[in-house]
This record gives C-alpha cells, structure tokens and sequence, in this order.
C-alpha cells in the first residue's frame, strides 16, 4: 500500500454537533487517502471546523484561522481550509477579511471537503480564495462515510441524528446558521450506532439541535402515527452489547411521557436530563418565544425527578435578557436554588445579529448581566458542593474515558466533571472503553477522586 500523499490536520471548534460535521469531512478525506495529522502544525492542510453561536464563538474561530495563517506563512503548512457556522454565516465577508485562507467551506458544502482540499493545495497565491456556501438556509443532510471514525477517542462517541431547528427562540442564531429542522432516517443511525458499538464504543451521546423533535418531519408511518424519538431509542435498544445512551438537550415542554418511560425502563438509558430553561420569569419566557414552554420550565425539575428516580439533571440559563428586570432575575436566582440541578451553566445574554432580541429594548448593561451570571453560578456552586458530599463513599458504575479518567452516568462529556482514578497496589489500572465499579473518596471542584473496586 503506498504511503498517503498528504496530511489534514483538524482544529474542532464549538459543540459536539459541530464536531460530528468534522468527523464527516475526516472520513471523506481519509478515504481519498489523507492522513490525519497527530497535530495541525505537522499538516500539509489545516482545516479549522468553526462556531458563530455568540460572540466568545467568533472570536475564538478568528483567533484559531489567525494560528492557522501564521503556520502556513512559516512553512508549517501549504494550505488553510476553514469551514462550519462562522463560514455559513459571513460567508464572502470572511474571505475578503482573511485572505491569506485559501478556501472556505459552508454547512452545507462539507462532503466537498477532498476537491477543496487538493484544489487548496495547489492553489496560486494570486488566486482568489475558493468558496463554497450555498444562498439562503442550509438543507442538506450528511452521512458519515466511516460510520465507525470518531475524533472524541475510543469509549463514546456522538451519534447526531438531525440537523437544523424548529424553534426560533429570539436569542438564538443557530436557525438562520443550520436551516430547518431535518431529521436522518433512522435505518442509517442504528447502522452508524451498530458500528460504532462494534468498535468498542461503550456511550452513545444523541445529540441534535433538538433532539427531541426527531421525526417531526419523516412521513407518517402506517396508521398515521409519527416517528418519534423514543421510537429510534428503542431500535438503538435492541443493539447487542453493554453501553450507555445517552441524550443531550431536551426542551422543557417536549419532554413526554413515554420518554420519561424509556429512561425507567432501557437496558442503555443513562439516567440523565439535560434540559435548559434558560430563565423561569414567565414575562422573560415569553419575550425568549418560549412561551409555549413555560408551564413545562417550572416544574420540570420536580416532574422529571417523581417520573425518574435517582436522575441526574443538567441545565442553561441565560441572564441579562432584553427585560430582565431585578425582580425578574430574583425569581430566577430563588428558582435555580429551590431546583437544585446537579449541574448548571450560567451564561450572560449576548445580542446577536439577525436575532429579535438584538433589537429589543431594556436590556441590562453587560456589566449587570454578568454580575447576575456570577450570582446564578455562586449560587449553584453551594448547590453543587451540597450534592457532591453525597457521593463520597458511594459505589458507582463508570466508564473509563482516557487513562487514568473515567466517568460516572451523572457526567456527561464535555460538559461536566470527570472521576479520577488511584492507582490499586499490584493491579492495573482499568482500560479505555471499560466499564469499572469505583468508590468516590474525595471531592475536587466539579471532579471526584476514586477507587476502582
């Protein structure tokens, strides 16, 4: 076989759905007979997957292409490919403010990445960038060519099973970036799930941008009854083998019975709900668009705790929306401590163009909207360290995530803490991809310390 004839190097930036589209554009390139690089600064071509959902996003994509650019000005690499959100959302204006890129890639042009990638390549550097993002909002979907190829390591994986969204919460960018709702069909998520359980991946994390609305838009089956999502978790059920599933987001008013049923009832389940409220002021709700989820958003906690015992419960807030008044973010902050989360983000409005709340009036200074993030985390750190001496001296079942790191069902990757494991005298240390009984022995900030048994 002979050698590969060039090197990608991949810089993922933004969420794990983001992160699946690199895996897709990985897997075409290895088949055209790339190699990828351990690194992006070994790389023939450095393909950076960007983020636009706020501007920390942009920023941090504007900082990556920058490192990028430099490398390929010292000789460290021939060419620089950027791709994802950003590009879907400024498209021309970026190659006009970066033109030392040599192509950009839009969401919807990703399976595009080879001819892009070995045009990059020999691409004069009098020649005008390559572009490739299709007017008006995305539309299409991608299977993954390597149904098996993961970037997040060899014990989970992140099985995407629609693209685009529903909802138009007045903050949120993201459907003007990835277009409407579209689900995969299902036949090719349990194949890529078989496969991936096939290769030893022992999570399975469903992820969409609103994962809960999967099938929404397949047609209606014989009787007229539609798809739903907890038709596709029981087919992902009936795999054979010892993993976990679990399914990140879930908006608060379409979290349904059978659902809920599901989790008590799956082989696979991991008992964990990531639900983000965003606020619990009802005038803020309805300002947000998720009027529709109000009533869902107080009590969910307590209703998705009575329906599953011993649940773990994650959630978003966002503070110093257009109207927050003081009273406002006083029943938010009384809420988040009467909810008490296992797990909480806090996160400062940030008005994004294109967006309603961009143009809303009344909203906090930036100065206020932080300082009430600050409040709603101190807030929740309390709760959090409350919770978190429960587990000491407690048995749990976890997955060895890299060596040395493992987690329990209650942490889900990326997103919340890891459990550390000792090393046991005269035994080896648990493998990558194993499932493990641990005893927690200590508490480290958002991370537990513990005893493989």
């Amino acid at each position: 076989m002979s050698a590969p004839s060039h090197t990608v190097g991949l810089v993922s930036l933004g969420c794990a759905k983001n992160a699946v589209d690199l895996q897709v554009m990985a897997g075409h390139l290895v088949g055209a007979g790339f190699a990828l690089a351990p690194v992006p600064d070994e790389a023939d071509v450095v393909l950076v997957n960007t983020c636009a959902f706020i501007e920390q996003a942009r920023e941090e994509a504007v900082a990556e292409i920058l490192r990028a650019c430099e490398l390929k000005a010292r000789g460290l690499c021939r060419a620089v490919v950027v791709a994802g959100c950003f590009v879907q959302r400024y498209g021309a204006e970026l190659a006009e403010r970066f033109p030392d890129v040599d192509a950009w890639l839009g969401v919807d042009s990703i399976d595009r990445v080879v001819s892009i990638a070995k045009k990059a390549l020999s691409r004069k550097p009098a020649k005008a960038a390559l572009c490739s993002f299709a007017p008006g909002l995305p539309k299409r979907l991608f299977e993954p060519p390597v149904p098996a190829l993961r970037l997040t390591g060899q014990a989970f994986a992140y099985l995407k099973i629609a693209e685009g969204c529903a909802h138009r919460c007045a903050y949120c960018a993201i459907p003007s970036i990835r277009g409407r709702y579209r689900s995969r069909r299902m036949s090719a998520l349990v194949r890529e799930a078989e496969a991936l359980v096939a290769t030893g991946v022992r999570e399975i994390n469903v992820i969409a941008q609103d994962p809960m609305l999967y099938g929404v838009d397949l047609p209606a089956r014989r009787g007229g009854a539609r798809t739903t999502i907890v038709d596709l978790l029981r087919r992902l059920d009936a795999i054979e083998g010892d993993f976990w599933i679990r399914v990140l987001y879930s908006y608060p008013s379409e979290i349904t019975p059978d659902f809920l049923e599901w989790m008590n009832t799956s082989p696979h389940a991991a008992k964990y709900v990531d639900v983000p409220l965003q606020h619990t002021d009802p005038r803020i709700l309805k300002a947000m668009a998720r009027g529709s989820a109000v009533e869902a958003t107080l009590n969910a906690a307590e209703r998705i705790r009575a329906a599953v015992p011993g649940v773990t419960l994650r959630t978003t807030v966002l503070t110093g929306f257009p109207g927050e008044t003081q009273e406002a973010f006083d029943k938010l902050l009384s809420d988040v401590k009467c909810m008490k989360f296992d797990h909480l983000g806090a996160f400062a409005f940030s008005p994004e163009e294109g967006t309603a709340a961009a143009e809303m009036d009344g909203r906090p200074p930036l100065a206020v909207a932080r300082k009430r993030e600050r409040a709603v985390m101190s807030a929740q750190r309390r709760v959090w360290a409350a919770k978190a001496k429960t587990f000491v001296g407690g048995e749990f079942r976890a997955l060895v995530v890299a060596p040395g790191v493992a987690r329990l069902e209650s942490q889900a990757p990326d997103v919340d803490g890891v459990t550390y494991l000792a090393k046991r005298p005269r035994r080896p240390m648990p493998k990558v991809g194993e499932f493990v009984r641990v005893r927690i022995t200590a508490v480290q900030g958002y991370d537990f310390e513990a005893m493989p048994l």
